[in-house]
C-alpha cells in the first residue's frame, strides 16, 4: 500500500509542468466602508426585512516586482429595502501572489480569474460581518464564477494583459 501512495505523489508531480509556481504570499483586507444613511428610520419604521442587494465587482492588478503580483478584488454591495438605501458597504480585498513560469495568456487567467476567487471568501466574511455589526440581519453573497466574467471581459474585445513590474526611478 505504501507503494501505491508513492506512485500517486510521482504522478500527480508529473501533471504540474516544471518551473511553474503559485503561491499565495498574503491576504489583507485594503480599505473598508460602511454606511447606514437611514439607520434610525429603518430599525424604527420597517416590520419586514426584504431587501434588494446589489453586487458590483472590480478587480486591479499589478506586478510589485518580478514574479509577485498585487491583486485587488472590489466588492460593493448597496442593500435597499422598499426603494431606499438601507447600508453600502465596499471592501477592497487585496492579496500578494508569487507566480513563475507561466506564459502571456496563463498569467493574465490567473489574475483575471483565479486571483479574484481566492480573495473572495474573504470578502465574503467581511461584508456579512460589517452587515451585521451595522445592526443588519447576515448577508450572504452568492458564489461568483470569476472564470465566466473573464471569458466575457476577454470576449468584449478588452485584453487583459499580464501587468509589467513597476520601475523605479
Amino acid at each position: 500500500m505504501a507503494e501505491e501512495k508513492a506512485g500517486g505523489a510521482a504522478a500527480a508531480s508529473e501533471e504540474k509542468p516544471e518551473g511553474q509556481t503559485f503561491r499565495i504570499q498574503k491576504v489583507f483586507v485594503k480599505d473598508v466602508s460602511f454606511e447606514t444613511p437611514r439607520s434610525t428610520e429603518i430599525f424604527t419604521e420597517q416590520a419586514q426585512w426584504t431587501p434588494e442587494v446589489k453586487v458590483q465587482l472590480n478587480t486591479e492588478n499589478r506586478a510589485i516586482k518580478q514574479d509577485l503580483y498585487e491583486c485587488v478584488l472590489t466588492v460593493t454591495v448597496t442593500v435597499e429595502l422598499g426603494g431606499k438605501p438601507a447600508y453600502l458597504t465596499e471592501v477592497k480585498q487585496a492579496g500578494l501572489f508569487s507566480i513563475s513560469g507561466f506564459g502571456k495568456d496563463e498569467l493574465a487567467h490567473l489574475l483575471g480569474s483565479y486571483t479574484p476567487n481566492v480573495l473572495f471568501p474573504f470578502v465574503r466574511e467581511v461584508i456579512s460581518d460589517m452587515a451585521v455589526k451595522g445592526g443588519f440581519p447576515q448577508l450572504l453573497l452568492d458564489p461568483i464564477n470569476f472564470d465566466a466574467l473573464y471569458a466575457q471581459h476577454r470576449a468584449s474585445g478588452k485584453q487583459p494583459n499580464a501587468p509589467a513590474p513597476e520601475t523605479q526611478q
